[in-house]
């Protein structure tokens, strides 16, 4: 791992698999002794589930951009409002910890009919950078569909951006429109991780879909995958199938190379 860490972007369509595939991702590192944050910037905020969060813990989160007195202290108020503000101080005051991961929740985008939400957005932006660029640590950015909390100047900072598909036509078609959007963004690599395979028809079926990409790996079908949002406060025991454990084992330390 560099002196900078390791900064990650995981996206995909929806039900691919990329919240779990964050979630497993930070566990991982975790267990291998190194600081991690895991940054939740899905409007639907399904991260702290995945993690096994408690409802004491969820309750415990509030996502940044509903921190109104915060950001009007470091944005001030009115119509003019500074683009760097001064945000280092506050990861550890609004984090919380999920074990030994360290949790951030970023939160949704206004809905048709609100007022411009470009105040909160560049707080947002300056919360996120201060992770990527000012920290040493490993962290993990588990996105919505789209890449909207990415501007140029955060994507400069991840390291590998990757999309999660699974074997349907739909999902590899969006994962190929994530990479075009993130195509000017600068991000060092692109690549993919085909999720739930079951055999090797699906696994061609990929890799056909995906000619001339960048595959980091695949993870086959796990079917224990599925318990991980059904109890609260339950957190993941890995106990998973060899393969499954394999293939994560081995994704994980080509991330590290």
């Amino acid at each position: 791992m560099t002196n900078r860490g390791i900064k990650i972007a995981v996206a995909g369509k929806g039900g691919v698999g990329k919240t779990i595939f964050s979630t497993l991702l930070a566990h991982y590192f975790s267990r291998q002794n190194h600081q991690v944050y895991a940054i939740d910037a899905d409007p639907d905020g399904s991260l702290l589930f995945a993690l096994g969060a408690t409802e004491e813990e969820r309750s415990a989160l509030v996502p940044l951009i509903e921190m109104k007195a915060l950001i009007e202290e470091r944005m001030g108020v009115g119509g003019y409002y500074p683009l760097n503000p001064p945000v280092e101080d506050l990861i550890e005051k609004v984090a919380i910890s999920i074990g030994k991961i360290k949790v951030l929740q970023m939160g949704g985008s206004k809905r048709g009919g609100e007022s411009c939400y470009c105040r909160e957005n560049t707080f947002l932006q300056a919360m996120v950078n201060s992770l990527l660029w000012k920290t040493s640590d490993v962290v993990i950015l588990d996105m919505g569909a789209g890449i909207e909390h990415l501007t140029r100047g955060t994507a400069k900072g991840v390291d590998a951006l990757v999309i999660v598909v699974e074997p349907t036509l739909n999902s590899c078609a969006m994962g190929k429109t994530i990479k075009q959007l993130a195509a000017d963004l600068e991000i060092k690599s692109i690549v993919y991780l085909a999720n739930k395979i079951r055999g090797h028809q699906e696994r061609a079926f990929v890799l056909e879909q995906l000619q001339g990409e960048q595959i980091l790996g695949t993870l086959p079908y796990e079917e224990k995958i599925n318990t991980l949002y059904r109890v609260a406060g339950k957190r993941t025991d890995f106990e998973f199938a060899s393969d499954f454990d394999y293939s994560l084992q081995n994704i994980a330390k080509l991330i590290l190379k």
